[in-house]
């Protein structure tokens, strides 16, 4: 229907001159502006408030209130660095080669953005692109703050703030406009339909190095270090997986057919991935923990995410469980195997899940061209081809997100006079020692 009304409009501007032109502008679209407001305030969630809460449940007490400062500082510096500049980087335009790898200075302070313009107008989804810009910014946030989970109980809150507003404008912009932005791998025709590149990816792997770079906590492995309250990271996963449905569903950026597929998708994977987890987690230790449920949901979730809006049932289900199974691989036997120190198991969970995602991505995206695969390779069907620009993409991202982080660390380091707390800091605990106060005053 909108298609056929933008072609009335074309043809009264051609019939009728300069007045047509003025009745047929775009008009806001009030009903993809509500869904679109309603996603973003859904994605804000998710980080200040469940991925805050998952994070602070699985430390130790003494570390609570760290945490979750660490999640919530990431949130506000991030988006506050993303409208200063890291919009511009990421959907803006630089003329000549650089364009493939990240966008101009144009829209700096969001300079050339009026409160009335609106977003996709060609696609015919009339919203305001400053709503655009607050949906994208949440996602910037909420992709460095994973990062922190790697890190907690050990980096200092000062250099953990430097390194997120450079990170988010040196790391996280280039690949989101590689990616979504008009760059290489959006050229290339790769398929990320709402963040498995661009956040999991991104964020998993940028944790994995800080943590490589920083060392390990003090007593690790040796130590025991129980989770705070489980309790709590279960609630946290729940509001993850209810804000992932503005995450998912908001980036089919209309309130349209794309988005229902993606509540669906994303639904399936969430829930087939927590089962899946349970039964492995009984299987080799004969236990069900809540623990591994709610870690189960967040895996199906991740890898769902750069398919969400691709994929049919059938592909929900096998990208669910299987990342599920390869989350399990990474936290269970891959992190003893190698003896990193990722606290709270970001690089399984985020990177590894997503990594699968953005692979499954070309494996099972539907060939329906009314509706769901939307890159160069769709019109030829070339399903071989497109699982080999998402390994590309996986290549890319992974490389330029390795280099990138190991940068922006020392950077932060330099500034900061170095990254890691005191012994004595971390043996009190940093919420007393840094903050001054404690999550839990029993």
């Amino acid at each position: 229907m909108k298609k056929w009304l933008l072609a009335l409009s074309l043809l009264g501007v051609c019939a009728f001159g300069e007045d047509a032109a003025v009745v047929a502008a775009p008009v806001l679209n009030s009903g993809d502006t509500a869904w679109m407001m309603m996603s973003t305030a859904l994605v804000m969630l998710m980080t200040p408030v469940g991925l805050a809460l998952f994070y602070g449940g699985m430390t130790r007490a003494k570390n609570v209130i760290n945490t979750y400062a660490m999640v919530f500082g990431a949130f506000t510096v991030g988006f506050i660095v993303w409208v200063i500049a890291g919009y511009s980087l990421a959907f803006g335009t630089m003329d000549g080669s650089l364009n493939q790898v990240i966008g101009g200075f144009g829209n700096v302070m969001l300079n050339g953005i009026t409160w009335t313009d609106l977003t996709n107008v060609e696609l015919g989804q009339l919203y305001p692109k400053y709503v655009f810009v607050v949906f994208q910014g949440t996602f910037a946030a909420i992709t460095v703050a994973i990062a922190s989970g790697s890190v907690i109980e050990r980096m200092k809150f000062s250099t953990w703030m430097v390194f997120v507003a450079i990170w988010v404008l040196a790391v996280y912009a280039p690949i989101t406009h590689m990616v979504w932005g008009g760059g290489y791998l959006f050229n290339e025709g790769a398929l990320d339909f709402a963040g498995g590149t661009v956040v999991h990816m991104n964020g998993g792997l940028a944790g994995l190095v800080l943590a490589l770079l920083i060392g390990k906590r003090a007593g690790y492995p040796k130590t025991a270090m129980k989770p705070a309250s489980v309790i709590l990271t279960a609630l946290g996963a729940g509001l993850l997986w209810f804000g992932w449905y503005g995450f998912n569903g908001g980036s089919a950026f209309g309130a349209n057919a794309i988005a229902g597929v993606a509540y669906l998708t994303t639904t399936i994977a969430a829930s087939v991935a927590t089962i899946t987890w349970i039964a492995l987690e009984y299987m080799v230790f004969k236990k069900a923990t809540l623990l591994g449920a709610a870690t189960g949901a967040i895996a199906g979730l991740v890898a769902i995410t750069p398919a969400a809006g691709f994929v049919l049932v059938p592909g929900a289900f096998i990208i669910g469980i299987t990342g599920a199974i390869v989350a399990f691989f990474g936290v269970m036997v891959l992190k003893k195997k190698l003896g990193y120190d990722d606290s709270l198991d970001v690089f399984g969970v985020h990177f590894l899940a997503g990594v699968w995602g953005a692979i499954a991505t070309g494996i099972f995206a539907v060939n329906d061209k009314a509706l769901l695969w939307d890159g160069p390779l769709k019109e030829s069907g070339d399903r071989m081809g497109q699982i080999m620009v998402q390994l590309e993409s996986v290549a890319i991202v992974g490389a330029f997100t390795l280099i990138g982080t190991v940068v922006v660390y020392y950077i932060a380091m330099a500034i900061t006079g170095g990254s890691r707390v005191t012994e004595e800091e971390e043996s009190i605990g940093l919420d007393e020692s840094v903050h001054g106060e404690r999550g839990f005053n029993l």
